[in-house]
């Protein structure tokens, strides 16, 4: 019985355990219920009472063999799983690829930055708003057209809260809590009942600005649409003011810009005509001043508007409005070099 456990326990010194699956084989060899060191308690049953001291010594110190032995391998087969889980903060870093900011998010600062250069701050106001800041408060009467329910979305179907259909909303509210001078641009996102398109959306983003002063004039309002053109589109850029009617705009103007694809000559962009239409101004009218307190005889000033969407369509060539609201990877990952 002994030269047995000897033989054993000498096997068990020699065994060469290199992976997990080799741990599982030593553990169900040796240890499991009908493994080797089971097999000889079963066998010490029948040894002599003389010999049971000496050969239960051997026993015992078998057992503790295996069990460490298995212990330390067991161990060490856990930690090397552990480390080749971790990152190698060693290795070279893995590509990524870099994100990028919405082109009508980069148009947009862009805009602001210009005019901002211009002396004008950054007004905001609430996409929700009621009747008077979105149409009476700027000269809209009862019956235009804008209040009827194919333009205007309203709240819970009530005719004085809506969503706002264009920024001019918060230059009333800024003329009603600011003293001239003021010199403000509001961008934000608007809402109009249209159907989607290629060309209309619902939804769309508008930049307005607002300048009041003493002896404001419709030079001035030329001057600064001019520079702007000209930062945004290049310094060749030409622009044009053709008579429009906008009724809180006295008089009203539409701005066509030269056409910077083909530098006036005439293209498909422009329709051969040279010239592309980005906005909407005018000087003030008397009665708006009026809405919000401030006296007509005194100040004067200007405004204009423009929708972001088709300023970004014509500076990048972009055909489908629809492009801008489809989160679409393959049209935004063209803008990622724009930070």
């Amino acid at each position: 019985m002994l030269q047995k456990i000897e033989s054993v326990k000498e096997a068990v010194i020699n065994r060469t355990v290199l992976s997990p699956a080799e741990l599982e084989q030593f553990r169900n060899e040796y240890l499991s219920k009908k493994g080797i060191l089971n097999q000889l308690f079963e066998d010490f049953k029948a040894v002599p009472a003389e010999e049971k001291k000496s050969v239960g010594i051997a026993l015992n110190e078998l057992k503790t063999l295996l069990h460490e032995k298995f212990e330390a391998l067991k161990l060490q087969f856990s930690q090397e799983q552990e480390l080749s889980n971790k990152t190698d903060l060693t290795r070279p870093a893995s590509p990524f690829n870099w994100g990028g900011r919405h082109p009508i998010n980069v148009v947009r600062k862009e805009i602001i930055d210009i005019f901002s250069r211009l002396g004008y701050v950054v007004a905001d106001g609430p996409e929700i708003e009621d009747d008077w800041h979105v149409f009476s408060a700027l000269n809209f009467p009862e019956e235009h057209p804008a209040r009827d329910m194919q333009d205007t979305f309203f709240i819970n179907h009530r005719p004085d809260i809506i969503l706002r259909t264009h920024t001019s909303s918060i230059q009333v509210r800024v003329m009603e809590t600011m003293k001239p001078p003021i010199r403000v641009i509001c961008p934000g996102r608007v809402f109009r009942n249209e159907a989607i398109s290629a060309r209309a959306h619902c939804i769309f983003h508008q930049i307005e600005g607002l300048y009041i002063d003493k002896n404001v004039s419709f030079a001035d309002l030329k001057q600064n649409l001019l520079v702007f053109a000209r930062e945004l589109f290049g310094e060749k850029t030409q622009i044009r003011l053709r008579p429009s009617y906008f009724p809180f705009t006295e008089p009203s103007a539409e701005m066509d810009v030269s056409c910077s694809i083909c530098g006036g000559k005439g293209c498909n962009v422009c329709k051969y005509t040279g010239w592309l239409e980005i906005l909407g101004c005018g000087m003030v009218d008397p009665n708006v001043f009026k809405s919000v307190g401030i006296d007509p005889v005194i100040y004067s000033g200007f405004a204009f508007g423009m929708g972001i969407e088709r300023i970004v369509m014509l500076k990048y060539q972009i055909k489908d409005l629809r492009h801008f609201f489809e989160n679409d990877l393959r049209f935004l990952e063209q803008f990622q070099s724009q930070f």
